[in-house]
């Protein structure tokens, strides 16, 4: 199905990306919203995110540092890189772009040229047979990357592929059209050089520790972890990260190597939290490690590293509260397993029984939160509701008195309604959907005459072919 990516621009909604079946039915970038669905009714469309975009490519980038040091980012979604020595050490430049192809995971258009700027140009703006051949001359003047004025004016002077530029004296290119457009050709051309700036790379947050005599104990280890964890510490100071997944290689003296392997659920540089799990982890293993004749190595590397910033501790309860039940979880985690350990998130979910799903704590990033409805919810939902028989003064009106599980309540005070439309989005026929009225919820909040409250809603509209029921859904405190 063709997709594309949209976003507000101005007073109008516009194309900001497509996928190769949206192209192919004539969708660009820039296309308003309204002219795509005319070419494309069953056009799929998702909200564009620069961040997440711009995120992912420095991810990418970092990534292709298996294939070459050089790789510099080309936003918003291309990479240059220099392979100028590391060709032949995948066996040819064909096997090392089948080998960026896996990296990426991603459909790609790739292009080799002699200098950065005509591989990008030939990416960007040739054919496969362009791109193949590596025919420069034959692109359009459009990959010159010039203003929209100055890229008019070179067709306008019928000017419209750089070889019909190169075949023109540069003197009077440039007294005409302006020195950018001959420098940006000699940069095509390899005249002049347009040296990337790669992105530079980072080492590897790791420590080391070899012994002349192998130890053997358990304590031991820990103990020289705990030394490890303090090197990766300031490490990670330096660069303002803080580690999430930690690894200890234990080599033994026979060649034998024994990994452990910990996760927190926060960035941290405290060695102390991290030797916890360790112990945690070790106490926990089926096979408990054997040593052998001994370890005469142990080395401690971060698989995975986040932003950690200083913060003062200690004077906020609630910061410690939060500290204290994150390292809970990790202990339980580290117990029990990553995913046996859960908890509640928010979901961008109408219906309250499907507001929230259930996730690994550990992966939770902290930067989601429940929001307040102007209807507050109870702490107890009904999965799934609970059928209950209602009185009402009006047919539309809120309860008067129901029973419930046998017993009858008398209403003395209600809220309400709050009306929760079906989500028609995800119906079949959209909002003109035969189901709309039967799904339809009004929610009341009631009190009994015993001051218990009840969370209660009618199913259905009257004045439609079907019933109205009535359920319990929640109990609130």
């Amino acid at each position: 199905m063709p997709l594309a990516l949209v976003a507000r621009s101005g007073q109008a909604l516009r194309l900001m990306a497509v996928e190769r079946d949206a192209a192919r039915h004539g969708l660009a970038p820039g296309m308003t919203l309204a002219d795509a669905r005319a070419r494309c009714p069953d056009l799929l469309t998702l909200p564009h995110d620069p961040a997440a975009d711009a995120t992912l490519l420095m991810h990418l980038a970092t990534a292709m540092h298996a294939l070459t040091p050089s790789v510099m980012p080309d936003p918003p979604d291309g990479l240059l890189l220099d392979i100028s020595g590391c060709a032949h050490l995948f066996g040819s430049e064909a096997k090392m772009v089948e080998k960026a192809s896996e990296i990426t995971a991603l459909s790609t258009i790739h292009a080799l040229a002699c200098n950065p700027a005509a591989a990008r140009a030939l990416a960007r703006h040739g054919t496969p047979a362009q791109r193949r051949a590596e025919d420069v001359a034959a692109l359009p003047v459009a990959a010159l990357d010039l203003s929209e004025e100055a890229a008019s004016a070179l067709r306008r002077a019928g000017l419209k592929r750089l070889g019909d530029l190169a075949t023109r004296p540069a003197p009077a290119l440039a007294a005409r059209f302006g020195e950018g457009v001959v420098l940006r050709l000699r940069q095509l051309t390899g005249d002049v050089a347009a040296p990337l700036a790669p992105q530079p790379m980072q080492a590897p947050i790791r420590a080391e520790a070899r012994f002349a005599e192998p130890i053997a104990r358990t304590d031991d280890v820990l103990e020289v972890a705990e030394d490890l964890l303090r090197q990766v510490a300031a490490q990670m100071e330096q660069r303002r990260l803080g580690g999430r997944r930690f690894a200890l290689t234990l080599h033994r003296s026979d060649g034998a190597r024994r990994r452990l392997q910990v996760e927190t659920g926060q960035p941290t540089r405290d060695p102390l939290v991290v030797v916890r799990l360790l112990r945690e982890r070790i106490d926990s293993l089926a096979d408990p490690i054997d040593p052998g004749f001994g370890f005469d190595a142990i080395t401690l590397a971060v698989k995975r590293a986040e932003p950690l910033a200083a913060r003062q501790t200690g004077l906020d309860q609630a910061e410690e509260n939060q500290d204290n039940l994150q390292a809970l979880i990790d202990r339980l985690g580290v117990r029990l397993g990553q995913d046996a350990v859960l908890r509640l998130i928010p979901a961008d979910r109408h219906m309250p029984e499907q507001a929230q799903v259930q996730a690994p704590a550990t992966k939770w990033n902290g930067t989601v939160s429940f929001s307040l409805a102007a209807m507050p919810r109870p702490l107890l939902l009904f999965d799934p509701p609970q059928g209950i028989e209602v009185i009402a003064g009006v047919p539309d009106g809120p309860p008067l008195r129901l029973r419930w599980r046998g017993t009858v309540h008398e209403v003395v005070h209600a809220e309400g309604p709050e009306r929760i439309a079906p989500e028609w989005w995800r119906q079949r026929g959209g909002h003109m959907g035969t189901g709309a009225e039967r799904t339809t919820r009004d929610y009341y909040r009631i009190e009994d005459g015993r001051g218990r409250r009840l969370w209660v809603f009618r199913r259905g509209l009257y004045g439609t072919q079907t019933t109205p029921a009535w359920y319990v859904h929640g109990l609130f405190p």
